[in-house]
């Protein structure tokens, strides 16, 4: 669905204590973090606003969302 909030505690709800943690002890998981939500941020803005915007460059920014997720999630479980 266009605009859906795929911010990390929305994604992963039973994880918030622990993704407040690492943001706060590791600062390359709190990059990732913040790079994460400004891609979250900048495409649903990109979706309800339909922005125009080529399809690969908006597969571009979904794929490093979802590369970026996929790391930050292995950290989350692996603490």
């Amino acid at each position: 669905m266009l605009g859906e909030d795929h911010s990390l505690v929305h994604e992963f709800p039973s994880q918030k204590d622990k993704i407040s943690a690492l943001n706060k002890t590791d600062s390359l998981f709190a990059k990732n973090a913040k790079r994460y939500h400004a891609l979250d941020k900048e495409i649903r803005k990109l979706e309800l606003k339909n922005t125009p915007i080529e399809d690969d460059a908006m597969h571009q920014l979904k794929h490093e969302r979802s590369v970026l997720k996929d790391s930050l999630y292995k950290k989350i479980i692996s603490e």
